[in-house]
């Protein structure tokens, strides 16, 4: 499984230092859209604090969650921007996110005098190629309660912390918010987790999830 935690080559904080030199600080409250499908893409975000989800919506309305969610850390918007063409996807906050915003133009001159971001930069764009075309993979291949069941373990190792129990999902998200990142329907999600419930794979205490058992979630992985 990936470790979406650190992507490959990633940011150091001297690195992080210059970017934030180029931009500004934004904040987004929870449920805030950072930017829409047909915007200009004229500037990348370095998340600072919080999660982002991206995400397209259907000709019947719905939400479909497309690449992984973006941590703390990471850079997000880069392709589009790169490339100076217009978003494809919408851009939502998952909780209160603080971002750095650098404009392209400033972007640029930083990649230029700063070839190892620049490397970085270039990774990053083909893990997330990659990352792309495994979910594509996920939605053919897997079955639901395994593409449900990935699910929660990225999100232990992105938001979790160790308890005496098991690992403790700091990130809370609605079974809606659920069924949009793996392709089906709220009902199917909540029937889902109340199953993993009963194996005793997860526990849920007051709107918080816990991992219990690891390999029990892995077998539905296939």
């Amino acid at each position: 499984m990936e470790n979406i935690n650190h992507e490959p080559l990633a940011l150091e904080e001297p690195e992080k230092n210059l970017i934030r030199e180029y931009g500004t600080v934004v904040n987004y409250s929870k449920g805030q859209i950072i930017f829409s499908a047909g915007d200009t893409a004229d500037r990348i975000y370095l998340i600072e604090k919080g999660f982002v989800k991206i995400y397209r919506i259907t000709t019947d309305g719905r939400r479909v969650t497309v690449g992984s969610m973006r941590s703390p850390g990471q850079l997000m918007g880069l392709a589009e921007t790169l490339y100076h063409g217009e978003r494809t996807c919408f851009a939502g906050a998952i909780n209160n996110v603080t971002l750095v915003v650098v404009r392209k133009s400033c972007f640029e001159r930083l990649l230029m005098r700063h070839p190892l971001i620049a490397i970085k930069v270039a990774t990053t764009l083909g893990v997330r190629m990659r990352e792309a075309e495994a979910i594509i993979q996920e939605m053919v291949c897997w079955q639901v309660p395994g593409r449900l069941a990935m699910l929660l373990l990225k999100m232990s190792e992105r938001a979790g912390v160790e308890t005496d129990t098991g690992t403790k999902i700091t990130l809370r998200l609605t079974h809606e918010e659920i069924a949009c990142m793996i392709g089906t329907s709220r009902q199917t999600v909540t029937s889902l987790l109340n199953m993993f419930k009963q194996e005793n794979s997860i526990s849920i205490e007051e709107r918080e999830m816990i991992i219990l058992d690891i390999e029990k979630l892995n077998k539905w992985i296939v």
